[in-house]
């Protein structure tokens, strides 16, 4: 199963394009984080597939 590594700025309004970041691999979100969130935390999301 493919998974995708969601993070929500809770500081933005639903629909702002700023709102959700959405990373490919933990390592990606894990070094986005570090760099611009550093307290934030990203939540593994299953990726749907046909």
């Amino acid at each position: 199963m493919k998974t995708v590594w969601i993070y929500a700025d809770t500081n933005k309004l639903v629909g702002d394009k700023d709102h959700l970041k959405v990373l490919s691999t933990i390592e990606a979100a894990e070094a986005w984080l570090e760099e611009n969130q550093p307290e934030g935390v990203a939540f593994e999301y299953p990726v749907i597939e046909s």
